[in-house]
């Protein structure tokens, strides 16, 4: 048995998730427009697969370690959804279907093993692999979503931002006030951040042509990727304090 590998679901949990998703989106671009494409796909998978493997090697969670692999697979991720659409011709109404189906059976698949989605037990080989797999699948639809609705839609990237925005707030208070269960709470605020996140940074990074505030995506990225250092730095001083208090809340004569 394996404590719990992923982190508690609190504001900075969010915070951080949609600074990652935002800056894959952002990171992506610059890659494959500044490097010659092939390369950058490729060592971008390599740092993926070698911050996935890290994940699964720890037995507790890291902070640095798991925002990494998030991280990466923003990346890795917006590359892959790139290349399904602009390489292959895939239009985004389709590959948000199919990303649909996919993160329905994975979410069945995990169900029936484990009889349970929650994200506050990934505490066996199993249930951490089902969770890296829906958390790849909501990357995958997130990024259809997006795209559908800015580009195949036609609403730009700030009205999208605003849109999913709005969605993502949803979630949360149908938990805190209509009764919604957290675990479908939590996987569909998940799904929404990455359209959320990666439609704000684009508007932030490109073209004004394109409707965009025209940053950069080099430098929104650098911002980004300080934000999330600090994050997780906040996260790392937070755990080292709870492990700490642990072994004296355990010895305590109320424990």
């Amino acid at each position: 048995m394996l404590r719990n590998k992923v982190p508690a679901v609190t504001a900075l949990f969010w915070v951080t998730k949609l600074l990652t998703t935002a800056m894959g989106e952002t990171t992506s671009d610059y890659l494959v427009k500044n490097y010659d494409p092939v390369i950058a796909v490729i060592a971008a998978f390599v740092v993926f697969a070698g911050a996935l493997a890290l994940q699964f090697a720890v037995r507790r969670y890291i902070p640095w370690v798991y925002w990494l692999t998030v991280l990466m697979v923003a990346v890795f991720g917006t590359m892959v959804a790139d290349v399904l659409h602009i390489v292959l011709g895939v239009p985004y109404l389709v590959s948000t279907v199919l990303f649909a189906i996919v993160l329905a059976a994975v979410f069945v698949v995990w169900y029936r093993a484990q009889r349970t989605l929650s994200v506050h037990h990934i505490d066996t080989r199993a249930r951490e692999f089902f969770y890296w797999c829906a958390v790849l699948a909501t990357f995958a639809l997130g990024t259809a979503v997006g795209d559908l609705t800015a580009m195949t839609f036609g609403l730009g990237y700030l009205a999208s931002g605003i849109l999913f925005g709005v969605l993502f707030a949803m979630p949360g208070i149908a938990y805190r006030w209509w009764g919604i269960g957290a675990t479908a709470a939590f996987w569909t605020s998940y799904v929404l951040t990455r359209p959320f996140g990666a439609s704000i940074s684009d508007w932030l990074a490109v073209s004004h042509a394109r409707g965009g505030l025209d940053l950069g995506t080099g430098p929104v990225s650098l911002v980004l990727f300080a934000a999330i250092v600090v994050c997780v730095i906040v996260m790392t001083a937070r755990r080292s304090v709870e492990r700490a208090a642990a072994p004296a809340a355990e010895a305590s004569p109320a424990a």
